[in-house]
């Protein structure tokens, strides 16, 4: 199975960016540890990390005949890529959207998801264990 995981816009900085939010972690360090899991036997993945709303949307349909599922955090995108939810709907894949904080326990603007909607799950709050709930979703899915 191939899974493509896409990191939005300052997911970069993590372990740097507020790590009472978000953790200490890098964003290095979480795709390693979900790359190593047990669940991850048998599983190729492709990691992107980008800041760049386009860039997302090309990743999204550039790697579409690659990928069976993708596990996507779009960060800020989250709440206003229409475009990103575009693409997530036209390629028809599983996807799963994460987020390592509590969206609907922050500012009021954050729990305004456009994008959850084209997504089979919406998983938060969990930190880095989002990910790899998203992950045992798409394979017995």
């Amino acid at each position: 199975m191939n899974i493509l995981v896409i990191n939005g816009p300052n997911l970069n900085l993590l372990g740097k960016r507020e790590p009472e939010i978000y953790g200490h972690e890098t964003l290095e360090e979480l795709m390693t540890w979900l790359e190593t899991s047990p669940e991850a036997v048998d599983i190729n993945f492709k990691f992107y990390q980008s800041n760049h709303e386009g860039e997302i949307i090309d990743i999204i349909q550039d790697e579409r005949l690659w990928y069976d599922g993708i596990i996507i955090n779009p960060g800020a995108f989250a709440h206003y890529s229409y475009a990103i939810r575009d693409a997530i709907s036209s390629v028809n894949k599983p996807t799963v959207e994460v987020h390592l904080s509590d969206i609907q326990n922050r500012e009021s603007f954050r729990k305004e998801l456009v994008i959850s909607d084209v997504c089979e799950k919406t998983i938060s709050g969990i930190g880095k264990k989002a990910y790899l709930d998203a992950l045992q979703y798409i394979k017995i899915n």
